[in-house]
């Protein structure tokens, strides 16, 4: 950067002053801010579950059915009351995959924030 001799500037005809700046004071005296927020959360959820048996299962049931013994399979039941009616239901359940549960389920929410400052002088 140059810099410009005095005698140049009287030959130039220009004159200097010093320069004086001005406190900036504010001149409000009151005021308000208002401010939104808004968020949104999204949750993606994936459940896998297996439930595995290690072992034999067997279940009887039934109404107007006689048994004797213990329930096994291949056993022979007869009913109660022959001609009246009946329900009758054998399941075997061997060692392995019991149940399977899948579920996939998104979940989205959005939350809104409203706010408002007042300030005075």
């Amino acid at each position: 950067m140059k810099h410009i001799t005095p005698a140049l500037l009287v030959a130039t005809g220009v004159i200097c002053t010093p320069v004086m700046a001005n406190t900036v004071v504010p001149n409000f005296t009151r005021g308000t801010i208002t401010a939104e927020t808004t968020s949104t959360t999204k949750i993606v959820e994936t459940i896998r579950q297996i439930e595995h048996t290690t072992g034999t299962s067997y279940t009887v049931t039934g109404t107007n059915i006689n048994f004797t013994g213990t329930p096994a399979p291949g056993n022979s039941y007869t009913l109660t009351t022959p001609g009246a009616p009946f329900q009758f239901s054998e399941t075997t359940l061997g060692p392995g995959i019991a149940k399977e549960t899948w579920i996939d389920r998104t979940t989205e929410t959005e939350s809104k924030t409203n706010s408002i400052s007042v300030f005075t002088q």
